[in-house]
């Protein structure tokens, strides 16, 4: 009497139906990890770079280099 009382458990198609929300559940975290990278990493470093090199002389930064020495072909004046 108590068997009867319980549904069924379902058994076909159990893994097709668990591996389709995995997938989806796992293709949009993925999703929103490439966009938290992007948007919160890569977009502030490349506007680093900008910032950085758009007043860097690289001849005035290679004087100073070799005023200090480190430069074992170009010594220093």
């Amino acid at each position: 009497m108590s068997s009867a009382l319980l549904p069924k458990p379902q058994m076909r198609r159990l893994l097709a139906r668990r591996m389709k929300f995995h997938l989806f559940g796992a293709f949009f975290v993925s999703l929103g990890c490439a966009a938290l990278y992007k948007f919160g990493v890569a977009e502030p470093r490349k506007k680093a770079y900008a910032e950085f090199y758009k007043n860097y002389d690289p001849m005035k930064d290679f004087e100073a280099m070799r005023a200090a020495g480190v430069f074992e072909s170009a010594p220093p004046k």
